[in-house]
């Protein structure tokens, strides 16, 4: 009578978690669709999806995402696998590993940052002569 029907991801497509301004989280989020974030959160987020931090969000933590957008402020280590968009409204402070990266004049982004290109291509990694590192057995 009833199919039990396996998710494939697909059907997550347009849908977006939200938490609005006023809100704070202590603790981990884990999500698979995009998420909106206006509130607070104390702690890390993983996401398959997109991450945007509205003017009102903050993030102390860890991120690791495929794409963000920030407006609001963010502490911590943050990796994107694909684009971080940095908007002029936007405070960052701490680590960003970033596939791309867009920063708007105005922004204020005190942070180191590394791009993970070689990540991304699946590249061999490279010894400090650039050469290809062989895998060790």
């Amino acid at each position: 009578m009833f199919e039990k029907t396996k998710k494939t991801g697909s059907e997550l497509l347009g849908k977006t978690n939200r938490i609005v301004e006023g809100t704070t989280l202590i603790g981990d989020i884990v999500s698979k669709a995009d998420f909106r974030l206006d509130g607070e959160l104390i702690g890390n987020f993983t996401s398959q999806g997109k991450l945007v931090i509205g003017q009102t969000g903050s993030i102390k933590g860890e991120i690791i995402c495929n794409n963000a957008d920030i407006e609001g402020e963010f502490h911590g280590k943050i990796k994107v696998i694909e684009v971080l968009n940095i908007k002029a409204t936007a405070k960052i402070h701490g680590e960003v590993l970033v596939g791309k990266l867009s920063i708007e004049p105005g922004a204020d982004f005190t942070a180191t940052c590394t791009m993970i290109v070689a990540e991304l291509n699946h590249e061999k990694p490279k010894d400090a002569k650039g050469a290809e590192q062989k895998p060790k057995e």
